[in-house]
């Protein structure tokens, strides 16, 4: 019986059998606001009800940030304030075995994450600066680059939050609905509008987007997160599969260069990679129909249930044709064209890393940080570097790396070196380019082991101890089942949990999924039954798997396909 459904209730003595009762459908009672159902049904909902998070800026100006952190009201604290980029950050010292144990006043720290909503990756020199300023100035020095294009603060003290603010906004940036549930930062190519292959530069389509739809109170207060990506790269360099909505550079062949339709994509704890709707628009239609894919999420998304209310749950109920339907007939009020899909792309690494020649002669040059993690003096520095050697325009990618943009044939090799001096590797190892991480444990109260310094020395020991491996490969490690670091699309995703030791101690570890991928052959990893790794492990398994891999492989087998076809007991 459906979760939703109502107990059937018994006949009264005597009375004539009733009429079979027909099954509800998972749309009754969801909570979605098209079939009537307004009455908040969980406290997300009640809270959202009671006030509007973007009004929770005004408070924190005028209130908070001068009475101080233990005045702010919970439903602010623990909500409203994502409608701003604000998270609390865990408190130190609490290890992840109390993740799910303590309250969250117990797992608060009195600091925030703060998040810089960059949407398409795009920055100024001036821009890049002013964030290294920030983090010097006003979180300890901390800035971790995100794989959907964000950079991200930690320490932040409620008191300098409108000073924050001010400084971003005077350069172009905000936190306005970076986090909560809202649309998110939209992916967009980091190199659009420069690379000799791009079919369609859809910069004009993110910046109509966040004209017409980010901020307005009409749409931010939706069923949960919304996630958006827009790239005419023939690389699907934005993990499109994987958003809410995306739109994918493709040629028509009557129309010419346009964009494939994709919907209900989402990880987590119950993956779904999006699906076509079969429906080709031009760039001047798709901040139309996102604006109708975002109505629909939020008048019939589901809202009763938190953990069933992304897209991606719709999506499944209704199919592609249905959605597309209603989008027509009751937003569009008009027909999409039918369309291609996206071909398959032609080169592995979709992070641009390495120099790069573009359409006007000039060369991008994108390089590798250590999991995303760099701090705001180095940020100041890459300003310095990108402002001497280019126009002054840099990107983030969707996999926390970064690229300088417009830099001439005789500028390159100062750049270069100027980036391996910071440590910053432009021909970066397979390990050093392909590994991701989250936050973890260091910040977010939502896991339960290290990420960030496992990554690194991960790298390190990789490096040693296979320095001849060059095949394009994935490492995503994530400190919980949340997925923000995409474990299940990875050649090796590590989900952190506790696991039992040789000795029968509970250590920090992570479940182990295998031959996950997007853009190319995109498909969920596998799961061998009962396969974890202690943290201290870690190192030993992923050298003795890829040693295998070297070993068995045939001529030009991918990693991923050898995952597919080897016995369990080569995958452990």
């Amino acid at each position: 019986m459906a979760a939703n459904s109502e107990r059937p209730q018994s006949p009264a003595p005597g009375a004539p059998a009733a009429a079979p009762r027909r099954k509800a459908g998972r749309h009754r009672g969801e909570g979605q606001w098209a079939m009537g159902h307004f009455t908040p049904l969980n406290g997300n909902e009640q809270v959202k009800k009671d006030d509007n998070g973007l009004n929770v800026r005004t408070r924190i100006e005028t209130t908070y940030s001068k009475t101080g952190f233990d005045t702010i009201d919970p439903a602010d604290l623990r909500g409203r304030m994502r409608w701003w980029g604000l998270y609390t950050q865990r408190k130190p010292g609490i290890d992840g075995g109390k993740t799910a144990i303590l309250e969250p006043e117990e797992l608060d720290d009195s600091y925030f994450m703060m998040r810089v909503r960059i949407d398409g990756g795009r920055l100024t020199t001036e821009q890049l600066r002013v964030i290294g300023e920030i983090s010097q100035e006003f979180a300890r020095g901390t800035a971790d680059i995100t794989d959907r294009q964000n950079i991200q603060f930690h320490w932040i003290r409620i008191e300098d939050v409108p000073e924050i603010w001010r400084r971003l906004e005077a350069v172009g940036l905000s936190s306005t609905e970076a986090c909560g549930d809202t649309p998110r930062t939209i992916l967009g190519s980091p190199v659009a509008g420069i690379a000799e292959d791009e079919i369609i530069d859809g910069s004009w389509a993110i910046d109509e987007i966040h004209r017409r739809y980010i901020g307005d109170p009409a749409y931010s207060n939706l069923p949960r997160k919304f996630k958006t990506a827009v790239s005419g790269s023939p690389l699907l360099d934005v993990v499109h599969e994987i958003n809410d909505v995306a739109f994918v550079g493709v040629r028509h062949p009557e129309h010419g260069p346009g964009f494939d339709v994709w919907v209900g994509g989402g990880l987590s704890t119950n993956p779904k990679l999006g699906v076509r709707l079969g429906a080709w628009v031009s760039l001047e239609e798709v901040p139309d129909v996102f604006g109708g894919v975002i109505s629909i999420f939020r008048d019939y998304g589901y809202r009763r249930l938190r953990n069933r209310a992304r897209l991606k749950y719709l999506l499944a109920d209704w199919g592609a044709e249905k959605f597309r339907q209603v989008l027509e007939d009751e937003y569009l009020k008009r027909k999409l064209t039918d369309g291609p899909g996206p071909e398959q792309p032609v080169e592995r690494w979709r992070d641009h890393v390495g120099v790069h020649r573009q359409r006007d002669g000039r060369y991008y040059v994108g390089f590798a940080p250590r999991v995303g993690r760099v701090d705001g003096a180095t940020l100041t520095k890459i300003s310095e570097l990108a402002q001497e050697h280019g126009s002054g325009r840099l990107r983030t990618t969707a996999e926390q790396k970064m690229i300088i943009l417009d830099v001439a044939r005789d500028r390159v090799d100062s750049l270069v070196a100027g980036l391996d001096a910071l440590e910053l590797q432009v021909n970066p190892s397979t390990f050093r380019r392909g590994t991701m991480a989250c936050t973890g444990i260091e910040f977010c109260k939502l896991a339960i082991v290290e990420t960030k310094a496992r990554g690194a020395a991960l790298i390190d020991e990789l490096e040693r101890r296979l320095p001849d491996f060059d095949e394009p490969l994935t490492i995503n490690i994530n400190g919980c089942p949340n997925a923000c670091a995409r474990i299940q699309v990875a050649d090796i995703g590590l989900k952190g949990q506790l696991v039992t030791d040789s000795d029968g101690n509970q250590v920090e570890g992570y479940q182990v999924h295998l031959g996950g991928a997007l853009g190319l052959e995109a498909g969920f990893g596998r799961k061998v039954r009962g396969l974890k790794v202690t943290s201290a492990e870690l190192p030993d398994y992923v050298e003795r798997l890829l040693t295998r891999f070297q070993d068995q492989r045939t001529d030009g087998e991918r990693f991923a396909q050898w995952v597919g076809r080897a016995a369990e007991g080569d995958l452990s």
